[in-house]
């Protein structure tokens, strides 16, 4: 370490602090990755790699990607499984004495996306924390790009069903848990199998209950979880709380956005399991897994990206209050009976861009 040149022992210093993530390191007009990282990304990226002088008797394997073309290598290392951390100039650089300081100022990984080119616009992208101990379980998913964060717990019977299906149902691109029960932590690995989610491991501590309540209530700027809508014992306390902690470490930015947390319960809308939204091709086909020939497909004419996401959540999560179906039916009936109404919005709709995302 002694011997490496000052910009090599800076370099250094943050891959020890994050030694499972790629580390884009800022140099110029181009982003490099070194050692065992340029190894990687050279091969999954496609790109050559060269060699740099660091101090050390042989040269540090070296790649770079150019700065206004990074997010699309960013979304190429994301969709193989990677984790990614941009790292940047945290000085300016007349100011610094000696060699410029710099620091990671995001963490991305799969279910923490916001930049729209990364993400599918009718689709959300979640990320989902999950707590279980002998109560039952807590489960939280969020979705950064657009606010969305929800909540549950699953208690009682059936624990570990109901907590396979809904992760099913959820489909999120990235799972953080605690768990010491070994057929909870079993179902989780199991669901992965099944969507190929991303499994990020956190520290148990972070799922600590008074540590989670503190990060939820400095959050939410309130004095205490029952004004959310939280009784004290509810599970979704942790899982909640860690699942802002860990935002709040990877993204290193105002979290601003989560402005409320809806509470729900599985009795709301209508169970089903993966083998039942595969066979009904509900979203996407079961030969291609693609959305074209699904029912989602045949019913989407949304003319917003922010439509189109509620309607797959309609399709996926069907009602079971006989109120709630028959106001959503009469406002249907409204659109479906007046066609200039229709035509109108239409017309506006073409106009209004992604709000959620851009917001």
């Amino acid at each position: 370490m002694n011997r490496l040149t000052p910009m090599m022992k800076q370099y250094m210093e943050i891959k020890n602090r994050y030694s499972d993530t790629l580390i884009l390191f800022r140099l110029g007009d181009f982003y490099e990755l070194f050692f065992d990282d340029a190894i990687t990304a050279s091969r999954e990226l496609q790109i050559t790699l060269t060699g740099r002088d660091c101090g050390l008797g042989e040269r540090a394997p070296m790649c770079g990607v150019p700065y206004h073309a990074i997010n699309s290598y960013i979304n190429k290392l994301i969709m193989k499984g990677y984790k990614v951390a941009i790292c940047e100039q945290v000085e300016d650089p007349a100011e610094a004495k000696g060699i410029v300081k710099r620091d990671v100022v995001r963490v991305i990984t799969p279910g923490t996306l916001i930049d729209t080119d990364l993400l599918e616009e009718k689709k959300n992208n979640y990320l989902m924390s999950i707590y279980g101990d002998t109560k039952g379980v807590g489960l939280t998913y969020v979705d950064i790009s657009t606010g969305e964060l929800k909540t549950t717990e699953i208690l009682k019977e059936k624990v570990e069903e109901n907590l396979y299906d809904e992760i099913c149902k959820v489909h999120p691109k990235e799972v953080i848990f605690y768990t010491n029960d070994s057929s909870l932590k079993e179902v989780i690995i199991d669901s992965q199998k099944s969507l190929n989610f991303y499994i990020n491991k956190v520290e148990d501590w972070r799922y600590d209950y008074e540590y989670t309540l503190k990060h939820l209530k400095n959050h939410f700027n309130v004095i205490s979880v029952e004004g959310l809508g939280f009784s004290y014992n509810h599970l979704g306390i942790q899982s909640s709380g860690a699942l802002v902690d860990y935002l709040t470490i990877t993204q290193k930015r105002t979290l601003s956005h989560l402005k409320k947390i809806q509470i729900y319960t599985l009795k709301e809308t209508m169970v089903l399991d993966i083998n039942t939204r595969r066979n009904l091709e509900l979203t996407e086909t079961i030969r291609e897994k693609k959305k074209k020939g699904s029912l989602l497909w045949v019913l989407d004419k949304t003319m917003t990206s922010m439509g189109g996401r509620m309607l797959r959540r309609w399709v996926e999560e069907p009602l079971l209050s006989v109120e709630k179906i028959n106001n959503r039916l009469n406002a249907v009936e409204v659109l479906k009976e007046d066609l200039l109404l229709r035509k109108e919005l239409k017309e506006y709709l073409k106009n209004i861009y992604d709000l959620e995302r851009l917001s």
